[in-house]
């Protein structure tokens, strides 16, 4: 098959470029240049910006176009809009963090997503990204009718994850020492490998998937303290841990995402994908 990737050099677009190499597919890669330029040298690579120029992918076409990178619905239509003639399957990479409530265990493509009062702002803030993410959707569908996958990982992690929300704690348990860790030892945590996620994604595509797909794991419950316990297992540290609420971890202005990463793997029990097509 003949991709387009928008992205593909940074973590889930890096995986997925990889994988399909590995497919024997044919790439091309539209991005701005910035990040990991030198990573792919026999990987074509078109250069400009989504927001203002899409002129090098005139008159060109692909099997399917994979966005990576959309977080603006302005800018996402654009891209969709310029790339409706020149493709047969477009698959934009959302978030979980769509939903309006992941308070309730069992969550599913069918629950209602976030929405802003004003849906011409596009500064992209812990309040707005779901919500922008749920409109960039509605985007590439409306544009795009039939013809659209729309693909929500949680917590994404794993190799050259630019983040410490998941690596903070195998690198902080095998410093061993009393570690604070939070919220309950059952409450159970989500995420998803990248390179599995980057897999499946390209099943879908070569499948000719369309609609929306949660995309998380694992597929049974994983408590918290299961997941320390491994890490400190696998690092053969003699880390002790202290559990904390959340509450008391923001009355000592710990700050979740930063500091230390409380909330980061903690979602309400999502259910992966309605369909149950092969997720790990």
């Amino acid at each position: 098959m003949r991709y387009l990737i928008l992205g593909g050099t940074v973590f889930l677009g890096r995986a997925l470029v990889q994988a399909a190499l590995a497919r024997g597919h044919s790439l091309t890669l539209f991005n701005r240049g910035q990040s990991n330029p030198d990573l792919f040298p026999k990987v074509e690579q078109l250069h400009g910006d989504r927001a203002t120029d899409l002129s090098a992918l005139q008159g060109r076409h692909w099997d399917a176009v994979i966005d990576t990178c959309g977080y603006v619905p302005r800018i996402v239509r654009l891209s969709a809009e310029a790339l409706a003639g020149a493709t047969d399957h477009y698959t934009f990479i959302s978030s979980l963090s769509v939903y309006a409530d992941t308070s309730q265990p069992g969550t599913d493509e069918s629950a209602p997503v976030g929405t802003l009062e004003d849906e011409t702002v596009e500064q992209v803030t812990g309040e707005t990204y779901g919500p922008l993410k749920a409109l960039c959707e509605r985007a590439v569908e409306q544009t795009l009718p039939g013809r659209a996958l729309v693909i929500r990982p949680g917590l994404i992690v794993g190799p050259f994850d630019p983040t410490d929300r998941f690596t903070y704690w195998p690198h902080r348990v095998a410093q061993g020492g009393e570690v604070l860790a939070p919220g309950r030892p059952a409450r159970p945590v989500q995420f998803i490998d990248v390179r599995d996620l980057a897999e499946w994604t390209l099943d879908m595509v070569e499948a000719k998937r369309t609609g929306v797909y949660n995309a998380d794991g694992p597929a049974q419950p994983l408590p918290m303290e299961q997941l320390l316990d491994t890490c400190k297992i696998v690092s053969g540290s003699a880390a002790r841990f202290t559990w904390a609420s959340e509450e008391f971890s923001a009355e000592q202005q710990v700050e979740a995402w930063s500091q230390m990463p409380p909330g980061s793997l903690s979602r309400a029990r999502v259910s992966p994908a309605k369909n149950r097509t092969n997720l790990p």
